[in-house]
């Protein structure tokens, strides 16, 4: 995307969305997607449970919270400068993050906040809808499922998921799954009202009625997915993935993914908050995007990712699952897809997105410029919620990934 000098300073003119909107009344409905329309979408990324069902991950009634300690660097972190890809004038922090509508963003350096900031009327205590964030726990679970000796990646789906035989998944391996390099015929073009990701959502929707005949949620549509061209041989972004992860990680860790991901990890770090998961008319979590939770308990989970799984002592994911996110990624089906410009050496690993970059990056994403990014180099995690008009990330990362890289240059002295 070409980025323009005069783009910049019209966006930074006309920006509304960094004023309270706690006056302002919503609208919008689950039933008519208007929810999520760009007028509707500050209120509603912070106010789900009011437009969905919902099932909750518990931190835990006797859960000691595990506060952070705080360093605040804020002024200076502002004012740094970066210039966004594809542009060349710079702007300052502050600035992208108006240009990408933020809501809340938390930084973290050597396990300390030194940064934490609130718009749009968000504040530290509210749950934000992390969009496709959710895929990454969906991936990590798995992964430790993996880790345990529970699951094998190298087994079919049909041999987990009898009933998905004759689907366009039955042959493919969990880790294709894992990994997205699923061959099948669905499209995940939000700009395309064809495209198959709206069918997928009407189905988990439970706030419309659905005929007699259709999928009547997340499952019923996966049953229905055909296979187009060979597993394995390109990645290709696709939700359904997940949501078919998901499934797989109830079937063998023998619990909903809300009771696994409360046992595994939320009920045992110490978070301030319970999360909560939104569900279809069946009553099954949205495990490609349906997980709201505060920024700072997402901080918390980005620290114990960067920690290697440790959190105050204690091993809550298995070390081999960040190692095999970090290292474990192929680049050659990421490039066979073209995905983005801006993506150019990364893979994808266990529902995470890796930059390969010098500092071994790599970042769980979400459309409306949700983010959870981890530095291992610059022991930095930044995590970030939006609610930006634009879906695609592909609109957000030119102010974002040199952003993020900037903060870690100046966390490293560069």
């Amino acid at each position: 995307m070409k980025v323009t000098k005069q783009r910049i300073l019209t966006l930074l003119a006309t920006m509304t969305l960094l004023t309270p909107l706690a006056a302002q009344e919503h609208r919008g409905s689950a039933a008519d997607g208007s929810f999520f329309t760009p007028e509707n979408l500050p209120y509603s990324v912070l106010h789900m449970r009011e437009f969905m069902p919902t099932t909750g991950v518990e931190r835990g009634n006797f859960a000691r919270l595990h506060s952070f300690r705080y360093r605040l660097d804020e002024e200076r972190i502002d004012n740094l400068t970066f210039t966004p890809l594809g542009h060349s004038e710079p702007i300052t922090f502050r600035q992208g993050l108006e240009l990408n509508y933020v809501d809340g963003i938390i930084i973290l350096h050597q396990g300390r906040v030194i940064y934490e900031r609130y718009f749009s009327g968000m504040q530290g205590s509210d749950l934000h809808a992390l969009m496709s964030v959710t895929k990454s726990f969906t991936g990590t679970l798995a992964a430790t499922l993996v880790a345990e000796g529970l699951l094998d990646p190298s087994k079919t789906v049909a041999y987990y998921l009898p009933e998905l035989a004759e689907s366009g998944f039955g042959d493919a391996t969990v880790r294709e799954v894992m990994d997205m390099t699923t061959a099948i015929a669905y499209s995940e073009d939000y700009s395309n009202p064809e495209a198959e990701v709206w069918g997928f959502s009407a189905a988990g929707n439970a706030m419309i009625p659905h005929p007699e005949g259709t999928p009547q949620g997340y499952r019923d549509y996966l049953a229905t997915v055909k296979k187009s061209g060979t597993h394995g041989e390109v990645f290709g972004y696709r939700t359904v993935n997940s949501d078919l992860l998901g499934w797989i990680v109830e079937r063998v860790g023998g619990a909903s993914l809300a009771e696994q991901l409360q046992s595994k990890i939320w009920s045992r770090m110490g978070m301030e908050q319970d999360a909560y998961y939104q569900v279809d008319a069946t009553g099954t979590a949205f495990a490609g995007g349906g997980l709201n939770a505060t920024l700072r308990d997402l901080a918390r989970f980005g620290q114990m990712m960067l920690s290697e799984g440790r959190w105050h002592g204690e091993q809550i994911v298995p070390r081999q699952v960040i190692e095999d996110i970090r290292f474990g990624g192929d680049t050659a089906p990421f490039a066979a897809s073209g995905y983005s410009d801006t993506l150019k050496g990364w893979c994808y690993r266990n529902m995470w997105w890796v930059t390969n970059n010098p500092n071994g990056a790599y970042m769980a994403r979400g459309v409306h410029g949700q983010a959870i990014y981890i530095d291992p180099t610059a022991e930095m995690v930044i995590v970030r919620v939006a609610s930006n008009p634009a879906a695609s990330n592909t609109l957000n990362d030119y102010l974002s990934l040199p952003a993020y890289q900037a903060v870690a240059d100046y966390l490293m002295g560069s």
